[in-house]
Parts: structure tokens; C-alpha cells; sequence
């Protein structure tokens, strides 16, 4: 015997008859500027149904229908509108409604009554939605509502249900208070995201601005050699060496801005690591390479400085004789790495052309001054007599 399908397929039905009407009721809480989940009005309206049809089958208007079924009828109004119109109704309109609907209700009262418990959820939802003003006016016209029915017809447990209402005023608030919160803390968890993928392009742009300006700077250096090798001394050989030399270091920093952007997107494109202290030798002897006298000292274990400060260092010494060989016009630089117990101290300093201003800015500072804070350290660069100098002190007190 084959198992039935009908429950399957109304199950689809459901489904898509919830996401209908939470589609829809998503837009309307919007145009309203509600900040509700959708299921929250939809539990409301629920139970205020069932509470309006409840009450107005406790004074046996149902079967067969009498003239007082009216008021359960009005008291659910608001909510065959949106089911109509797809429109919510201002808060004060279903007020209005609802607190006419209960003074009719409430000329004949049942025991225990359910017309009263329709006023507790009518504060509720007015504190979740309305002005403090509203929720305010709404509660006390609830509890006056209340007193004329104890005063008039007997209403019994006129203190309960008097209780029950401001209850509900106060669980209504609690609710517009904690969706004010979630929204603060929502944005501010946005704000910290959007934070968190600028600086990531930033530090991007750090790595690859670096990589790119140095490389270009050691290519063009040696393109001059090569250039000068065949207008002044006709010597090819030399000229192929330049060329040669200009094109493994092209392939080099390619190679370097794939593994820099691999890493720092979390997928990298190479095996060979980032480099550090122990690299800036090598740095500076690629950079004699291509024509530009540079003199390196070095006092210290390179062994000692971590990691993140030794790619820290070097990128600002790549940056640094980048610089010097794009504004330098060929003057001789000097490089210095002291490493202490606590701090490792770079000095770069090259003689300032003459009768030209220092730079005082460009992507190139900043990019280095904005490294160096990330490393605890603050950079400074500027002209010190006939020299331009560039110093930064990184802490090496950690472990990398």
C-alpha cells in the first residue's frame, strides 16, 4: 500500500503560505517603520482573535449571531485591513477600535471574562509600536475602560485585570527596548565589519604599494644602467645583464604581490613566506645591484625580532629605498638596524638633493607611519641638516 501524499504536499503549501505572509508582512512593518520581528504582530493579532471571538462567545453572540457580536468584530478590524490592504493601521486608530469594542463587550459581563484581556494585549502591542505618549494615553483609557465597567455593571476582578494591563504596558516597553538595543547592536556590528574590510584593504594596498614602488624603482634603475651601457659605452653585454636583471626582478615582485594578496585574502598562492629582518641584506644588495650605493650596518640577532615587526622593518626599508631612488637623484644611502633587548631601530638616511624641498607627504609616508602604528612603533621622517631621515623603533619584546 503506498503511503499518502498529502500531507507532504500540504506541508509545501504551508510553507509557502508562511513565506507569503511574512513577505508581506515584512513590507507593510517597514512602510510603518516598525522594528518588530514579523511573528511578533502575527502572535498578537492571533491572540487578540482569539481572545475578541472568545468573549463574544461567552455572552452567546455566536450561534446564532447576535447584535453584540458586532464589538468582537471591531475589535478585529485592524487586522482585516492589512489582510485586505496589506496597510497597518496607526496605533491610536486601533486603539480607538479595540477600547470600543470592550466597552461594549463589557455591558454584559461574563465571569471570568475574556473582553478585559484584549485591553492587556492592546497595551502591550501599543507600548512595543507607539509614542510614550500614546502608550501611556492607551494604558490609562484601558484602566479607565475598566473602572466604569467595576462601577456600573460589576465588572468582578476589576484590581486583576487593572494589574494585568499595566503588566502588559510594561511587557510592551521591555520589547521596544530590546529592539532598540538589537538595532544599536546590529549596526554597531556593521559599522565594526565595514571597519574591518577597509582596513583590510588598506593594509592591502600597504603591501602591494610596497612590493610595486620598490620593485619599479630597482627595474628603472637598472633600464638607466642599460641605457647608458648602449649610448655611452656601446656595451651590449652589460646592457643584456641590465635587461636580464630588470626582468627577474619584474618577475619577482609579481611573484611577491601574488603571495602578499594570497595571504592576506586567506588563500595563498605560494609557499614562500613573507619576508623580514633577516631579509633586509638581501634587500639592500638587490638595490646595489641596480646602481644605487647603499651602506648597511647591522648591530644584533636578527633571530631576536618576531615576525610581524621583521616584515614591519622591511617593508618600511623597501619603501624607504624606493624613495630614495625615484627622489634621491643617485645620492648614496645608508641603512642602520640596531636590535636591542626591547627594540629593534631602523635609520635610514640619504643626502637631500640640492636646492630641492623635502617631501612632506605622499602614500608612501603614510603607508609607512601607518604600518608602524600597527607594530606599536611611531615612525618619523624628515630633514635632519643636509640629510633626509627616516627612524622607527619597533618593539621586540614578544614572541612572534
Amino acid at each position: 500500500m503506498r503511503p499518502p501524499r498529502a500531507l507532504p504536499r500540504l506541508s509545501v503549501v504551508g510553507a509557502r503560505v508562511v513565506s507569503g505572509i511574512r513577505a508581506r508582512l515584512e513590507t507593510s512593518l517597514g512602510r510603518a517603520g516598525i522594528g518588530l520581528p514579523w511573528w511578533v504582530p502575527v502572535g498578537v493579532t492571533a491572540f487578540g482573535v482569539v481572545l475578541a471571538v472568545a468573549a463574544v462567545a461567552q455572552r452567546g453572540a455566536l450561534a446564532p449571531p447576535a447584535p453584540i457580536a458586532l464589538a468582537g468584530l471591531l475589535a478585529i478590524v485592524t487586522a482585516l485591513v492589512w489582510a485586505v490592504t496589506g496597510t497597518i493601521v496607526p496605533p491610536w486608530l486601533k486603539a480607538l477600535t479595540v477600547l470600543a469594542a470592550v466597552a461594549v463587550l463589557l455591558a454584559r459581563p461574563a465571569v471570568p471574562d475574556f473582553a478585559p484581556v484584549v485591553l492587556v494585549v492592546l497595551a502591550a502591542e501599543t507600548a512595543a509600536i507607539a509614542r510614550p505618549a500614546i502608550a501611556y494615553g492607551v494604558a490609562a483609557a484601558s484602566v479607565a475602560t475598566l473602572a466604569v465597567a467595576a462601577a456600573r455593571v460589576g465588572l468582578v476582578g476589576f484590581p486583576v485585570y487593572v494589574a494585568a494591563v499595566l503588566l502588559g504596558a510594561a511587557g510592551g516597553f521591555m520589547m521596544r527596548w530590546y529592539v532598540r538595543a538589537l538595532d544599536a547592536e546590529r549596526a554597531a556590528r556593521d559599522a565594526a565589519r565595514d571597519q574591518a574590510v577597509l582596513a583590510e584593504r588598506q593594509r592591502i594596498a600597504r603591501e602591494v604599494h610596497d612590493v610595486v614602488a620598490h620593485s619599479l624603482s630597482i627595474t628603472l634603475l637598472h633600464l638607466t644602467g642599460t641605457r647608458h651601457a648602449l649610448q655611452q659605452d656601446r656595451d651590449v653585454e652589460e646592457a643584456l645583464e641590465g635587461l636580464a636583471e630588470a626582468e627577474r626582478v619584474g618577475r619577482t615582485a609579481m611573484a611577491d604581490i601574488r603571495r602578499t594578496v594570497g595571504l592576506l585574502a586567506e588563500a595563498p598562492a605560494g609557499t614562500r613566506p613573507l619576508p623580514g629582518a633577516r631579509d633586509i641584506p638581501a634587500l639592500v644588495e638587490r638595490t646595489r645591484a641596480a646602481g644605487l650605493a647603499v651602506h648597511y650596518e647591522q648591530e644584533g640577532d636578527v633571530a631576536a625580532v618576531p615576525d610581524l615587526a621583521g616584515l614591519g622593518l622591511y617593508r618600511i626599508a623597501q619603501e624607504s629605498l624606493a624613495n630614495i631612488a625615484k627622489h634621491g637623484d643617485g645620492a648614496p644611502a645608508r641603512l642602520r638596524l640596531d636590535i636591542g633587548a626591547t627594540e629593534a631601530r631602523l635609520v635610514v638616511r640619504n643626502r637631500l638633493p640640492g636646492e630641492r624641498p623635502a617631501a612632506t607627504g605622499g602614500s608612501g609616508l603614510r603607508g609607512m607611519a601607518a604600518r608602524a602604528g600597527q607594530l606599536g612603533a611611531e615612525l618619523t621622517a624628515g630633514p635632519e641638516g643636509p640629510d633626509w631621515v627616516v627612524t622607527v623603533g619597533v618593539p621586540v619584546g614578544g614572541a612572534s
